[in-house]
């Protein structure tokens, strides 16, 4: 099962709306016949790949899954896998979890109806932890939304005049693209756009851009900002979420540059982070990083879509307090009590990347 994992985690990034998926073919000797996984929507399933590459080798052999084996009846990119096994003679079903999407799942059931051994919940917890924004999104409409930020050791973004380039190194702004490679869209606000013009792509070797988000309820963003397409030698689609009232006159121009504009609901002149969502879960984004800013991050917390935090700690403190303070990682009101806190619980260890820490938190269960 570590090694399905490991072939399925190769699709990374690649695979949305669907799970990433791996699959091993052993002999009774449990000697390996054939490994597969799943490559992109609309490719084959892992089980399809590892299956063809068998041939007449998987007769009587053991098949081992990280997700089990869809038994879709709707109509969908690809046809189902568990019948596939039936057919390929496979003897022995060794699974993961089972499928959360209540149209797809029944596969390992179905298999032990036909007479397959079938053991199920195998590194159960590893398993959903990969397909953590899959399995969101599958149960909640909605994609597993991670907040990033790079902040110093007294939690500031930015010094007091507003300059935030560069707060980490140069490995943790690598690392932080590497995670943009990973996700299917990636979203910042337009406080970050005026300050940063950011291009929001992943600049890595061999990596590939994710879809790009805009918070802007006002359409106030530049028509020369580089992350529109017209501006952008990235492939990767743009949207700019805005408030259903936002100037016709601006969304012409934006959508002149190449951006899908999404009118959603507002409130209190924001954009309703949680229609946002559900527009994103409609557009099959299952993972999305969502890089600030503060009230940004904010917005996010406050709305209970936090569901992750990473943030790189640089060994700097740029100290000071009062009006005209540094800006902090996450905006808002405020707490005016501990009662009111967001709550987060650390996970994972922390992790050295170059001089800088890498703290990863979870949304805390109410």
């Amino acid at each position: 099962m570590r090694r399905c994992l490991e072939l399925a985690r190769r699709a990374e990034g690649r695979t949305a709306p669907n799970p990433m998926v791996g699959c091993v073919i052993v002999d009774p000797n449990g000697a390996l016949i054939a490994e597969g996984l799943h490559r992109r929507a609309g490719a084959p399933h892992a089980e399809a790949e590892a299956l063809a590459a068998a041939g007449e080798r998987a007769r009587g052999a053991t098949l081992y899954v990280n997700l089990e084996p869809c038994r879709h009846t709707t109509q969908r990119r690809t046809t189902p896998c568990a019948p596939k096994l039936v057919d390929a003679g496979i003897a022995r079903l060794v699974y993961g979890i089972t499928d959360p999407v209540a149209s797809h799942g029944g596969g390992a059931a179905l298999l032990a109806e036909r007479g397959l051994a079938v053991t199920g919940g195998v590194l159960a917890e590893s398993c959903a932890e990969l397909n953590r924004g899959f399995i969101t999104w599958a149960r909640e409409g909605r994609p597993w939304f991670t907040l990033k930020a790079a902040i110093t050791l007294d939690g500031r973004v930015a010094t007091k005049r507003g300059q935030s380039q560069w707060i980490t190194g140069e490995p943790a702004r690598r690392h932080g693209h590497a995670i943009r490679d990973r996700v299917d869209a990636i979203i910042c606000g337009i406080g970050t756009v005026r300050a940063d013009d950011p291009r929001l792509t992943a600049r890595i070797a061999g990596g590939r851009d994710p879809a790009r988000v805009v918070v802007d309820a006002r359409l106030d963003t530049p028509p020369s900002a580089r992350f529109l397409p017209a501006r952008s030698e990235s492939p990767a689609r743009v949207a700019i979420a805005t408030a259903e009232d936002a100037p016709a006159d601006r969304a012409e121009v934006l959508g002149g540059q190449g951006a899908e504009i999404w009118r959603l609901p507002s409130r209190a002149g924001r954009v309703d982070l949680a229609s946002l969502a559900e527009r994103l879960g409609r557009e099959e984004v299952t993972r999305a990083l969502v890089e600030g800013g503060p009230e940004l991050c904010a917005g996010f917390a406050a709305a209970k879509l936090a569901d992750e935090v990473l943030l790189y700690v640089a060994p700097i403190a740029l100290g000071g307090g009062g009006a005209g303070a540094a800006p902090g990682w996450l905006g808002g009101a405020g707490a005016d009590f501990l009662a009111g806190a967001e709550r987060f619980s650390y996970w994972g260890e922390p992790e050295r990347v170059g001089d800088d820490v890498l703290l990863r938190l979870r949304r805390r269960a109410e």
